[in-house]
């Protein structure tokens, strides 16, 4: 079940968008719902629909300049034709959670351990 709509994602973008587009989003959508189910999270659902569009746009890029969306470090050359970009998180087109998505969820930043011994020693009562 995804946590946002096509619609979430046209206002979020600013543009109508294909039938093609449409229905590729709505795939993309249930498949970032899948994301952020895995994280085990219990962050409200105003924020899994963020999340799920941030993801989704992303995936898209929908971004209005030549540097896509979620890239942290980029060259441009000029009559030599050169373009590099490095994309934290992820690759370019693919769904995936940044360090602000899993912060907005609840997760990650957590610091803790856990010994398997632990429960043998009796230590974790």
């Amino acid at each position: 079940m995804a946590y946002a709509t096509v619609d979430d994602i046209q206002n979020r973008i600013n543009r109508e968008l294909t039938e093609a587009e449409q229905e590729r989003i709505g795939f993309l959508l249930d498949d970032a719902a899948l994301f952020i189910d895995a994280t085990g999270t219990k962050a409200s659902d105003d924020l899994k629909r963020l999340v799920s569009c941030n993801m989704v746009i992303r995936a898209i890029d929908n971004g209005d300049s030549d540097i896509p969306m979620g890239a942290t470090q980029g060259s441009m050359s000029a009559l030599g034709y050169s373009q590099s970009w490095t994309v934290s998180g992820g690759s370019y087109g693919e769904l995936y959670l940044t360090k602000k998505d899993r912060q907005l969820l609840g997760v990650g930043n957590q610091i803790g351990s856990y010994s398997p011994t632990q429960e043998l020693t009796g230590a974790n009562a």
